[in-house]
């Protein structure tokens, strides 16, 4: 039989061969959080590598994803599809195991880390899923929701700003589910932590009401002891503070920062088997330690028998039992198309005229009914956003069944925690702030869509329409900028039946995040033909079309697609072939088929107009060389939102001149 520190050592030989093999790496953090790997996997993780989507596995994080080298042996020990030639391909092209845990290339990699700080906030997402929908699911004698959420972060981790964001709100929560592990080894790549991190992260967290306790990292029995108080209270979430060295078991290198971020060497390698006792080639683990950390006939036996605690509970409650089936395979109710349709037509018929964060209201309070699985939330903005619909229920450490998260001023919490949310499964999240905030997020943005999960970002007060409080908080190049993240999708509705699409889209799409940009201000509706209304699917359509071709072309977003119609209407228009474009996803528009894309803006057409109160560069894509981009290229200024946009030229006369210019007609 192995002994325990034979078992961690192969977690830190795997590490420091492939990490010397790729001559790229960080095989200090594996080699010094090793020992606790191996008790948190050997003696309590519920998985199962034969399924690594099974709904009530515990959940694993590694927020220090720099010592990726770490989940990838976890994995390939315990005996999921990760090889040792995935091993041996540490970093390289097209391999299982790139630099930092990427979510979706290797199977158990829970969601992908590396910009520190925002594993540990994923986590509080993961807990408050479970401590959700186990309240939403769960039933007398059937906790078929009932898994804990453990994950491993550093210095690093902890003094990046939003580790105190989620922290804060996990313990104010009460998530009792939640196991952290803090790697204190008192290193980072510059040196010794003290000269740059002196803060006192036991009092820290016990003020944020966590369960805190300090153990030995290196040491499995008081691993152990710690991880066992841990899972029993459950008020609380958990920090396990493990004194470690970092390197552990390099003669010359541990306990310093030369082992952080770079390969130990082939003769400091060579030294560490010795000091580690490790009698065997790179890359070569005997059998006897493979049958040791094999987890496979476990982790079966594991979810056979919540299997058949599910197969009881389906007998007793199928209706249920079949509404958890669908939420956790993703997958919407049958009559969504039916019904999502018929509240589109209805407010096309309504012809209101409303902000677009009241249209946003109105959706939520329609299709929620429909979608238990929607989970809101804002950032202190609630009513401002306009989140809060009838049904929505707050968690709090109370009150544990909910649907909506207070999470006070965090936006780049909120959203990194949207994100944990969707990777848990069951909810669809969303999570709303004022759009000019969204630069606070922006990282926990690109993971969503570098991840290609469905986090919906709701965005209000979407440009100068905001008025008075002024340049700090318009929007001016924030759209723009985020169009132009990959596998994202901002849409920017002009009225009630767009806002409506907008959500029927993001709540449709699969494959990646959404960010729904509403406005303050009332905003005229826009008659639609049925056909017009299917089209906004489309991201742009015809919305005002002449006869034959037309001489000009206005395309226009949100609040100045009503603008591009009244110009439209104007005597010094009316005798013009005019068609207005609204556009409010330029992502999904550029993915429709080439024919579709040119005969909503035919090629031979040159004679373009884009509006939009916003940055122009992106633009020039659709307008071309001859064509002409009103926006504003400065941040905006305080007064009331009309005078603003009369003053940045975002005015009838404007757009008319500017159709004139085009025509040689001024």
């Amino acid at each position: 039989m192995s002994s325990r520190k034979t078992l961690a050592n192969t977690i830190r030989v795997l590490s420091m061969d492939a990490v010397q093999r790729a001559n790229s790496g960080h095989p200090g953090a594996p080699m010094g959080m090793a020992d606790i790997a191996e008790v948190l996997y050997n003696d309590f993780m519920r998985h199962n590598p034969a399924n690594p989507e099974w709904s009530d596995r515990d959940r694993f994080v590694m927020s220090n994803g720099h010592g990726s080298m770490l989940p990838y042996s976890l994995l390939h020990l315990s005996g999921y599809d990760v090889t040792i030639e995935d091993l041996k391909n540490f970093r390289q092209l097209h391999s299982k195991t790139p630099g930092h845990p990427e979510h979706g290339y290797a199977p158990g990699i829970e969601t992908t880390t590396g910009p520190l700080g925002q594993g540990i906030t994923n986590a509080v997402g993961m807990a408050i899923a479970e401590r959700a929908l186990g309240a939403e699911f769960n039933r007398d004698d059937f906790n078929i929701v009932d898994h804990f959420t453990y994950v491993f972060l550093g210095d690093g981790c902890m003094m990046e700003g939003i580790s105190h964001e989620a922290c804060s709100l996990a313990g104010t929560l009460g998530l009792g589910k939640l196991i952290a592990f803090w790697d204190d080894n008192g290193i980072s790549i510059d040196g010794k932590v003290e000269g740059w991190f002196r803060d006192d992260t036991v009092k820290r967290f016990e003020a944020y009401d966590w369960h805190v306790v300090e153990v030995n990292g290196h040491d499995p029995d008081e691993i152990k002891i710690a991880i066992e108080a841990a899972r029993a209270i459950t008020a609380k979430p958990s920090l396990i503070c493990c004194k470690t060295i970092i390197g552990f078991g390099s003669p010359n290198k541990a306990g310093g920062h030369g082992c952080h971020g770079a390969p130990l060497g082939e003769e400091e390698v060579a030294l560490a088997r010795i000091e580690l006792n490790w009698q065997h080639p790179a890359f070569e683990v005997p059998d006897e330690i493979y049958q040791a950390w094999d987890h496979r006939e476990q982790g079966q036996a594991q979810e056979d028998a919540w299997q058949q605690k599910f197969a009881a509970y389906h007998e007793a409650d199928p209706e249920l039992a079949a509404e958890f089936e669908r939420r956790v395979n993703r997958e919407l109710p049958e009559n969504w198309q039916e019904i999502s349709q018929a509240f589109i037509t209805e407010l096309n018929e309504a012809g209101e005229d409303k902000a677009t964060r009241q249209a946003s209201l109105a959706a939520l309070e329609a299709y929620s009914p429909w979608l238990p699985e929607l989970f809101g939330g804002s950032a202190d903005l609630g009513g401002s956003n306009l989140t809060e619909w009838s049904g929505f229920k707050p968690m709090s450490a109370e009150s544990p069944g909910a649907n909506y998260i207070h999470y006070g001023v965090r936006e780049f919490g909120m959203s990194a925690m949207l994100n944990g949310i969707v990777l848990h499964g069951g909810y669809i999240p969303f999570g709303a702030t004022f759009l000019v905030f969204s630069e606070y997020a922006r990282n926990a943005l690109r993971m969503a869509a570098l991840m290609k999960i469905q986090s919906i970002f709701v965005y209000t007060h979407d440009s100068i329409g905001l008025g008075e409080d002024g340049p700090t908080h318009q929007a001016v190049e924030q759209i723009p900028t985020l169009r132009m993240i990959p596998n994202m999708r901002l849409w920017r509705p002009c009225d009630t039946v767009e806002t409506a699409v907008s959500w029927k889209a993001a709540i449709e799409h699969r494959d990646g995040p959404s960010c729904l940009v509403f406005s303050r201000q009332s905003l005229k509706h826009q008659p639609r033909s049925a056909q017009m209304i299917e089209a906004i699917a489309c991201g742009g359509y015809i919305l005002r079309d002449c006869e034959g071709t037309p001489e000009v072309i206005i395309i226009a977003t949100g609040s100045e697609v009503e603008l591009a119609m009244a110009a439209c209407q104007t005597e010094a228009l009316e005798s013009k072939s005019v068609r207005v474009v609204s556009m409010p996803c330029t992502a999904v528009f550029d993915k429709q088929p080439q024919d579709y894309r040119d005969s909503v803006l035919p090629p031979e057409v040159t004679a373009r107009i884009v509006v939009e109160a916003a940055v122009t560069a992106g633009w020039y894509k659709y307008a071309g060389s001859d064509g002409i981009v009103i926006g504003i290229d400065t941040f905006g200024e305080s007064a009331p939102a009309k005078e603003l946009f009369a003053y940045f030229g975002f005015t009838v006369d404007k757009l008319v001149e500017a159709v004139n210019r085009l025509l040689g007609t001024d």
